[in-house]
Parts: structure tokens; C-alpha cells; sequence
């Protein structure tokens, strides 16, 4: 009886996947590395097949695991970051890379080559604006697009496809050329909303007006927990299961995430009152509404992004874990980032706030913008600063700074989320889920910095939950995403913000704000 789902979640560094019953319980879970190639500045690219083997191997690792057969299994769900896959005509890999590389076909999502074509399409005032935050990120694709073109002509004119990551990998599963609605309405400024969705205007000021023939891109999108078909042969032999495996829509991992985190409150009509963060290497505060409420600097609205007749709106921070590792890195009584050494700093700050009262480095403050301003500045050209700094480079020093960029990135969340309050945005209540609930200092500051009660599901993976719900509708184990929510959602745990602290962070919110004036004053001198 097919009646168990796979999820397979591709992030930064690696492929993930995770086997799931009907009710949502994870029955087993597997991981598997890919590659990064950095060639220069600002330049992050991944090998699309590497990236298909690794989901392949934790596909079978999570499968042999969960001792499942393939003919239990009725659906698969693919989730991944905002990454651009190039192929040509017959589906080979095309470089996106400067050496020429025909392996490094896939643009990250954080690489920021593009950011001077971002700052280009912002400049247009066109109105598909309006659907994303009034700006373009160097992390959306049609900045890279626009850059492919201008940069890499050879590439260019032998394209034949160009995916979202996510629609890559259902292309392998399936063979279909299908985007999800999830995907191109993101981040390629497709309004789904309006018909046609592709805005020929748009793309021939964007320089881009042969796009759908060279992406392949169907002038339809297929909505969230829909399905795409039966698994292909060969991709049912590359991941060990069978063609009897339905395949859903593919999700962007923050939006897959977002949907696991809120599955309680979708399902309890509080959806309009509760936010998603999904915290990792980056952050990520998703929310849903029934109608659009559109706000300079956040992405969206995007009408059916994950759920039928809601409008999805996101913000974020491009920098969050990854600051965190890169202070370990960088400081002398630091090293490589392992999960060991972060505990380690972590335990340490504890003691060091138990001796201090509290106050730690009270000194010392921090803008976390070292890879730019997502939300709500929407300034990819901003940078971090530190006010404060000593000689000391003991590692209780290091441990006081990782302190405190920590409070800097619980103050960059409230930053954000008082600027979706200024929309027309109401939450009561924070669902965290991703690699940051490991971290007890940004829990704890993300209930007591914004003031919001912090929500934490109980499962081990909200990400893989979140795609699994989809994969159950388009596997027919649910009627709708609404269902799987309800029938799906792991219980929460909840900490509530303490007031005795409010005071003394709402000073460092001050600080914070003062110093995003001053950094102004600073570049506007000439």
C-alpha cells in the first residue's frame, strides 16, 4: 500500500531527505554533501548533477533506513534554494561559470555577481515591482539571467533550459519541463495572478525578451501539491524507487519551511496572526494573507506561492548563521565553525552572562549586514559595522562577540518585523524552525528582542515536513494542503518573551537604528 511520502530538501551544502508516514511522523532521515565551486568574488556555483547523485544517495540512504519498499511509497517532494540550473537543447549542462566550466552550471543563491543588473531593474519602476518589495535582490534570477546573457553569449545562445533548482530537480524526476507557481512566481517575476503571468514589456526592458524560448519556460505554472506525474525510469532506478511515485511541485526550502512551521496555525484558521523565521544560513520570516499587502523591501507579494488564495510575503536577513560562522572563523581564538565548537561558545556565554548579570559586552554593537540588507533596507550595497571593539583576543572575547552579533541578528528580525507591522502585517506569535533552534542564545533573544511568543514544532525537520504536505496531496494521502496540515503538523513548544529584559534591548533596538543612520552619513560623504 503506497501510502508513505520522500522529501528531499537541497540546501547550501547539501542534499537532505527524509521518509514520512501519513500522520507526519519522520520514519527516517538521511544527508549527503555537494559541491561548492568559489572562482572569485561574490561567485558561488554548484554542479547540477553532483547536486542530483547527492539527493539520489540520501534518497536510498533514507529509504534503506526507514526499511521501506519503493512500492510503499506514494509520492516525492523536491525543496531547494533559489539556485539557477543552465542546460542547452538536449538537456547537457551549460557553464554559468567565468572559467568555462561546463560542470558549474548552477548560479547559488547568494552568489551576488549580479548585483549591478539588480540595481538596474530596480531603477525601471516597472510594476511587476510592486510584487517585490518595489526592488530586485542580486539573489533572484532575473538579475543572473540578465547578467548570463551580457557575460556568458556562448552559454546564452545554446541554452535550451533554465530552472530554478527546484524545477530542475522535478525535470530529472519526471522528464516534464513544468515549472511550480512556488518558484517562478518568487523569484522570476511571474505574476501569477493575472494572465499572461510573463510581462513581455518586463522582459524586453530587462533585455530579455527571448527568455521563455531559451529558458523553455510554458506560459502555465502548476500549482503546490499538484502533481507532475509518474517518477521517469531512470530516475526511479537513480533514487531506488519506483514509477509507481507520484512527483509534486517543487518549493523554495525558506517557503517549504515556512508551510511545515505553520502547518498548527494554517490549520486552526491563526495563519493570519502567526510568522514563519526559518533560520539557517540565512533568514528567512515568511507569512501568509488572504489579500495582498504589498511593503517596500519585503519579498512579494505572491499570490499562491505555496497556499490556493493566500498571498505570500517574505523577509530576511542574507547573513544570519553565516555571520555567526564567519566570527568563528575569523577570530584568533576561534577555528572552523563545527557544530562542536558552537556549542562550546555557546556554553561558555552562559557562564560569562550568569558572572555579569546579564550584561555582556553592553559596549559593543553590531550590524549584521556583512552580506547586505535583504529586509528591510533591501540594500544589497550595505555592510556590517562594529562599534566597540578591543585587543582582546582571548576566547571569552570571542565569546562576547558572538554574543553579540547574536542580539544584532534578533534586532535585524525585529527591525523586519516592525516594518511588515508599518504593511498592515498583525503576529502574535513567531514559529522558528531550521538550524537556529539548535541555538538555545538565539531562541531565547528572539522571544525577548521582538517581543513576540516564539514558537518551536516538534520535529526534527519543518523543511522536509513542509515539502512531505505537498507531496501527500499530489500522492493523493490528503485532499488538499489545508488537509495535510491539519492531518501532518508536528506539536509545538512555546517560550514567551521576559519582560524584565525589554528594557535593556529596546535600548540596544535604539542603538541598532542609530547606527543604520549613521552608516548613511558615512557613505554619503563624498
Amino acid at each position: 500500500m503506497r501510502d508513505h511520502i520522500v522529501a528531499v530538501d537541497i540546501g547550501t551544502t547539501s542534499a537532505r531527505a527524509g521518509v514520512f508516514d501519513r500522520k507526519g511522523i519522520l520514519l527516517a532521515r538521511a544527508k549527503h554533501p555537494i559541491r561548492m565551486f568559489r572562482p572569485k568574488e561574490n561567485h558561488a556555483e554548484h554542479d547540477s548533477e553532483d547536486i542530483w547523485a547527492a539527493a539520489c544517495h540520501a534518497v536510498k540512504s533514507a529509504m534503506s533506513e526507514a526499511d521501506l519498499k519503493a512500492s510503499q511509497i506514494a509520492a516525492i517532494g523536491f525543496d531547494a534554494t533559489c539556485s539557477l540550473v543552465m542546460r542547452d537543447r538536449d538537456g547537457h549542462p551549460l557553464s554559468v561559470s567565468t572559467t568555462g566550466a561546463d560542470n558549474q552550471d548552477t548560479i547559488v543563491w547568494h552568489d551576488h555577481r549580479a548585483i549591478g543588473e539588480a540595481d538596474d531593474l530596480s531603477a525601471s519602476g516597472h510594476r511587476v515591482l510592486d510584487f517585490s518589495g518595489g526592488s530586485l535582490s542580486p539573489e533572484m534570477e532575473m538579475p543572473k539571467l540578465k547578467w548570463l546573457k551580457e557575460n556568458l553569449p556562448g552559454s546564452w545562445e545554446n541554452s535550451g533550459f533554465i530552472f530554478d533548482l527546484a524545477d530542475f530537480l522535478t525535470w530529472k524526476a519526471t522528464g516534464s519541463p513544468a515549472r511550480s507557481r512556488c518558484t517562478v512566481t518568487a523569484k522570476w517575476n511571474y505574476l501569477a495572478h493575472e494572465t499572461p503571468g510573463w510581462k513581455a514589456d518586463y522582459l524586453q526592458l530587462a533585455g530579455l525578451g527571448d527568455l521563455l524560448e531559451k529558458a523553455g519556460l510554458p506560459n502555465d505554472t502548476a500549482a503546490v501539491g499538484s502533481s507532475l506525474g509518474n517518477l521517469s525510469e531512470n530516475a526511479a532506478t537513480d533514487l531506488g524507487l519506483d514509477t509507481g511515485v507520484k512527483v509534486a511541485p517543487g518549493l523554495i526550502d525558506a517557503y517549504a519551511g515556512a508551510f511545515g512551521a505553520l502547518a498548527g496555525p494554517a490549520s486552526r484558521s491563526m495563519l493570519e496572526t502567526s510568522v514563519a523565521l526559518i533560520g539557517g544560513t540565512s533568514s528567512c520570516i515568511v507569512a501568509f494573507a488572504k489579500d495582498p499587502k504589498s511593503g517596500r523591501s519585503l519579498w512579494g507579494p505572491y499570490y499562491e506561492a505555496v497556499l490556493p488564495q493566500h498571498w505570500l510575503v517574505e523577509g530576511g536577513q542574507s547573513a544570519a548563521g553565516a555571520l555567526l560562522d564567519h566570527v568563528v572563523r575569523m577570530h584568533t581564538a576561534g577555528g572552523e565553525p563545527t557544530a562542536e565548537l558552537h556549542g562550546k561558545i555557546i556554553e561558555r556565554i552562559a557562564h560569562l552572562r550568569a558572572e555579569a548579570g546579564g550584561n555582556l559586552a553592553p559596549n559593543l554593537h553590531i550590524l549584521p549586514d556583512f552580506h547586505g540588507n535583504r529586509s528591510p533596507l533591501a540594500d544589497p550595497h550595505a555592510r556590517g559595522v562594529v562599534s566597540g571593539m578591543t585587543l582582546d583576543t582571548s576566547f571569552d572575547g570571542l565569546c562576547r562577540f558572538y554574543w553579540r552579533c547574536c542580539v544584532s541578528i534578533a534586532l535585524g528580525i525585529r527591525h523586519i518585523l516592525d516594518a511588515m507591522s508599518g504593511f498592515g502585517y498583525r503576529f502574535e506569535a513567531l514559529h522558528v524552525t531550521g538550524g537556529h533552534v539548535n541555538n538555545p542564545l538565539l531562541i531565547e533573544l528572539y522571544a525577548d528582542v521582538t517581543g513576540c511568543r516564539v514558537e518551536v514544532p516538534q520535529t526534527s525537520d519543518a523543511v522536509l515536513l513542509g515539502t512531505a504536505m505537498t507531496a501527500a496531496v499530489a500522492g493523493g494521502l490528503h485532499s488538499s494542503l489545508f488537509a495535510a496540515a491539519d492531518a501532518m503538523q508536528a506539536s509545538e513548544k512555546a517560550r514567551l518573551p521576559d519582560p524584565a529584559r525589554k528594557a535593556a534591548y529596546d535600548v540596544d533596538y535604539r542603538r541598532f537604528l542609530t547606527m543604520i543612520r549613521h552608516r548613511e552619513e558615512l557613505r554619503a560623504i563624498a
